[in-house]
């Protein structure tokens, strides 16, 4: 009797699971087809990641390679880490790394909590009218680009007709030339970036603020909480996951500071601090033509990056805070 009933039960067990499978897979297709619209709108973006970010990933071989443009990137010969190698016994790696990681650290630090401050204010301010201001005010330098940022810099700070050198001047101090001044650069590099970009990096804060529940403050209100006590035990908890994600992305790009402002800030006077490893992999990749050197550097500093954000977003996970993956 088992027999006949063991005999009976497999074929159809099969039959009901490739039925099931059948009729899940045909659910899915038909869900996407419901939804086509906002799939149609997807493409665009993945099409151009694929393009873009992907795409070009096929030329990092010549990062172990001997390139020749002649030969092309398959053609050329295989070297395997000869590049990586000379990158990290070359006299100006640590140079490169301790600036690109001073720079990248303290633009970290000072700029990542202005706009988290910027938007805890903001969402306590009950004037409409003045809080368009300040969005206006706060905003408006984000479209300005770094080209005319570092005019900006150029023209505030210079020796003889700066506005800042005047001022020295009149309060009796002597002028000086910060733009050629290593020691300053840091400073200047991190603080106009702050000016610039706390406005609009406070846009996310204040968008996960407006999800916090309105009836926390209320109550709190009605226990006499001020509003210090309000930001700090309600606004600041509903907002960590964003806080922690941001960080967890912003500390997975240490490596990975903006070519373009340090290398129009960068001159003779302050290359001791300016030289980071962007700018280095500009001067020998297409100044100094040594591709395959300059694609080691890159994807050097692209690995870091990558172990530093397993590693944050790890830790982040272990403490109890959101992750990314």
């Amino acid at each position: 009797m088992r027999y006949i009933d063991s005999t009976v039960k497999e074929p159809t067990s099969r039959f009901t699971g490739r039925l099931t499978a059948a009729t899940n897979s045909k659910t899915t297709l038909g869900r996407v087809l419901r939804s086509w619209q906002l799939y149609a709108l997807l493409l665009p973006a993945v099409v151009y990641v694929a393009i873009f970010q992907y795409g070009p990933m096929y030329g990092v071989q010549i990062a172990f390679k001997r390139f020749n443009p002649y030969d092309g990137i398959t053609g050329s010969p295989w070297i395997g880490f000869h590049h990586f190698i000379r990158f990290i016994n070359s006299p100006s790696f640590w140079r490169l790394i301790q600036n690109t990681i001073i720079l990248s650290f303290y633009q970290l630090a000072a700029g990542f909590p202005f706009p988290i401050i910027l938007a805890l204010a903001m969402n306590m301010v009950r004037n409409r009218q003045f809080n368009r201001t300040v969005q206006l005010v706060t905003y408006a330098p984000h479209f300005i680009s770094t080209v005319v940022v570092v005019g900006m810099l150029n023209v505030f700070f210079s020796r003889n007709f700066g506005l800042v050198n005047h001022l020295l001047e009149f309060l009796g101090g002597d002028r000086r030339f910060f733009l050629g001044d290593a020691a300053v650069f840091r400073h200047m590099y991190v603080w106009s970036g702050v000016w610039q970009r706390t406005g609009w990096n406070s846009i996310i804060f204040l968008a996960a603020l407006s999800g916090i529940d309105p009836e926390l403050h209320e109550a709190a209100i009605v226990d006499g909480a001020t509003i210090r006590q309000r930001a700090w035990h309600i606004d600041i908890p509903g907002i960590a996951s964003t806080i922690a994600i941001l960080l967890i992305l912003n500390l997975g790009q240490v490596m990975q500071v903006g070519f373009e402002k340090a290398f129009l800030m960068q001159n003779a006077l302050n290359l001791g601090r300016s030289e980071i490893i962007a700018t280095y992999v500009y001067k020998v990749g297409l100044q100094q033509a040594q591709y395959s050197f300059a694609a080691a550097v890159g994807l050097f500093n692209a690995v870091i990056n990558f172990l530093l954000l397993v590693v944050v977003n790890k830790a982040s996970k272990s403490l109890g805070q959101a992750g990314l993956f």
